[in-house]
């Protein structure tokens, strides 16, 4: 198929795009490039050794979106593009909820004048909320308490009410947990844009010395060693989850919800042992007081994608973290100290 990709330069975006590709199947990448860099782009071409194409395009510019689906008539869509950071959207509730509301009516506007009716949609284990126990099960109530988590919500309402009205449109919600780790090439990878937001690149550019040191938020929950739990995800068995998706929604009408995770929690310590054992050194922290916000533990039920994905995760917290830190090793400013020439096609 030919798969248009929204913000397919991003992390988890560009991984996917190389899936995509390794499947057999051909993309169109739309980004404003806002937060990622053509370069990640340029990268998995050569990683793949197959052209894509890519435009130059934000979602909130509906005529600009409605323009690639002239140029090139898609297949499916898999639609990463939105601002992501949690403590911004808190700060600036208008820009997220005007980029990522916006944006995505303007595409599935696109895609309906089109008649392009299958999306996979990058949603967010931020749904879930405080509020359910954990695991975290599709079937339970969700309840974002952020700005970025409630666009995330929101989107699977519009796409929910979507399939509801139209038995036309396949739609699959992926809600996943803390991506992590790189593709084994060291190619191409997680480049955040200033201070990070999560832990594993945190760490990375502590461990290159782009840091000083690691502050953790509370050693002292009910929790094995006093830190936060997380599911952690490998990028590449997520990137592999998204392909499973528009597989299996490709022929069936609905809407479909699925957990992408591992389906137990790791510790920030652990994490960070995991990484000093990839690194080979010591990788310098500070305990600190809890971080408002903040859930002692979660971690995903993945049985559903099991089940009628057949996938779950493969790779481990070791793993993750040493294809991480070859690629942070290996690109210690990420993508843009390159100064690398635009690709445009």
């Amino acid at each position: 198929m030919r798969i248009l990709v929204t913000g397919g330069a991003g992390y988890i975006g560009s991984h996917t795009v190389l899936s995509l590709q390794e499947a057999g199947h051909e993309v169109v990448v739309i980004d404003n490039l806002v937060n990622s860099s053509e370069e990640s782009l340029r990268r998995v071409a050569e990683l793949s050794g197959t052209p894509l194409t890519f435009r130059l395009v934000d979602l909130v510019d509906e005529a600009a979106v409605d323009a690639v689906f002239t140029e090139y008539p898609v297949d499916a869509v898999i639609h990463f593009a939105g601002l992501k950071a949690v403590g911004e959207s808190v700060r600036e509730p208008l820009m997220y909820y005007h980029n990522n509301l916006v944006g995505t009516l303007n595409l599935l506007r696109a895609m309906d004048r089109h008649g392009v009716r299958s999306i996979v949609f990058s949603s967010s284990a931020t749904v879930y909320g405080e509020h359910n126990p954990i695991p975290y099960v599709e079937k339970m109530e969700i309840g974002a308490n952020n700005p970025y988590g409630r666009t995330k919500e929101q989107i699977e309402d519009i796409l929910a009410d979507l399939g509801a009205a139209d038995g036309r449109w396949h739609i699959a919600l992926l809600r996943y947990f803390n991506p992590v780790g790189a593709h084994p090439s060291g190619r191409i990878g997680e480049d955040p844009q200033g201070i990070p937001n999560n832990l594993v690149p945190f760490i990375a550019q502590v461990a290159v010395g782009r840091r000083e040191k690691l502050m953790v938020f509370g050693g002292d929950y009910d929790t094995p060693d006093g830190t936060c739990l997380r599911d952690y995800i490998h990028v590449v068995d997520l990137a592999e989850g998204h392909v499973a998706a528009l597989d299996h929604v490709a022929g069936r009408a609905g809407v479909f919800r699925w957990n992408l995770g591992s389906g137990k929690g790791s510790s920030v310590l652990e994490v960070l042992h995991s990484f000093e054992k990839a690194a080979g050194r010591p990788i310098p922290y500070e305990l600190t007081g809890r971080r408002a916000g903040d859930l002692p533990a979660f971690w995903a039920d993945a049985a559903s994608a099991l089940a009628d994905l057949s996938w779950s995760t493969t790779r481990t917290v070791d793993e993750m973290c040493a294809d991480h830190w070859c690629w942070q090793k290996n690109n210690p400013h990420g993508y843009n100290a390159l100064g690398a020439p635009h690709m445009t096609e």
